[in-house]
């Protein structure tokens, strides 16, 4: 490494940490590590509904079709773990404040225009609604490692954090990749209360229950209700029993957001309603049916369980 790359490399991370993320490592923009798996993981089904993946797999696999030339990624990591939160029972943490896109989208477009600045490079910002496998990437530069829950994992920071990317034409030296340190614990896999996990590091998104209430546009199988106890938006079962969970710091800041009403109320809201309540919010993305029908066994499962 140069005397000039490393200065660089120091005021891109010096810079990230000033716009206010958590942490930074830069690494290369090469095909993902496991591209293969993840075309096997279209092919055999287990995307579920999420049609858009299979549209774009070949975007995915390679980042040069998103930025012409690219040779390096600055993988950026937000925190945004809460501790327990009554008024907000049955939602994943990550949607417990402002929706992430709208928080993190500015930082990353100010990297953007730094990096490309300072480099003197083409740079894009990328966050998941750009067709690339982010996750894989931020790996790659030394973020953190892919846990047996298929989230990315960092010491200090758990899997309570949003990813962000920068991609630059600037060829930076890259940071060392991190081992994977999960060992042979399977407390993630133990919990599943859907067995959405064939194998460690494999999740069928078909069983999963953020998938189901999130992603999955329809009625939810049956045998599935059960299991969704009382998540109406999302899951964190896998990580909060992970041991890299136990004692990381809560996020430094969150965007205020008003938790949802009771499912009851859920289920009677209009679409202007739903539009109203849930504006720069991350819950608008199951749409006002999909939270309905959340809310539909959420109830019945409450029912169930008070005999």
């Amino acid at each position: 490494m140069t005397l000039v790359g490393l200065a660089l490399v120091q005021a891109i991370k010096s810079r990230a940490l000033e716009l206010g993320f958590d942490r930074v490592a830069i690494g290369p923009a090469g095909p993902p590590a496991h591209a293969a798996a993840f075309e096997r993981w279209l092919d055999t089904g287990r995307a579920g509904t999420m049609d858009y993946l299979a549209d774009t797999r070949h975007e995915r696999l390679d980042p040069s079709r998103l930025l012409a030339g690219c040779r390096s990624v600055i993988a950026v990591a937000l925190n945004y773990a809460r501790g327990d939160e009554p008024e907000w029972r049955g939602v994943a943490r990550y949607a417990r404040s402002a929706d992430y896109h709208d928080t993190m989208r500015p930082r990353l477009h100010a990297l953007r225009d730094y990096v490309s600045a300072a480099a003197g490079a083409q740079s894009r910002a990328s966050l998941d609604t750009s067709a690339v496998l982010e996750r894989d990437l931020a790996a790659a530069a030394g973020l953190g490692w892919i846990g047996k829950n298929t989230n990315l994992l960092a010491q200090g920071l758990g899997s309570y954090f949003f990813i962000g990317l920068v991609l630059t034409t600037a060829e930076l030296p890259a940071d060392d990749v991190q081992p994977d340190r999960c060992g042979t614990c399977t407390a993630c896999l133990d919990a599943c209360p859907t067995a959405a996990f064939d194998a460690p590091y494999s999740l069928d998104a078909r069983r999963c229950i953020a998938y189901l209430t999130i992603e999955h546009r329809g009625p939810i199988p049956e045998e599935f209700h059960a299991p969704i106890g009382d998540w109406l938006f999302g899951c964190d079962i896998c990580q909060e029993v992970c041991p890299w969970n136990r004692h990381v710091p809560a996020a430094r800041e969150t965007a205020p957001a008003t938790p949802p009403p009771p499912p009851e109320a859920l289920l009677v809201m209009t679409d202007a309603e739903f539009r109203e309540r849930f504006r720069g919010s991350a819950l608008k993305r199951a749409r006002r049916e999909g939270l309905a029908r959340n809310a539909v066994i959420v109830l019945g499962n409450r029912r169930y369980a008070a005999g």
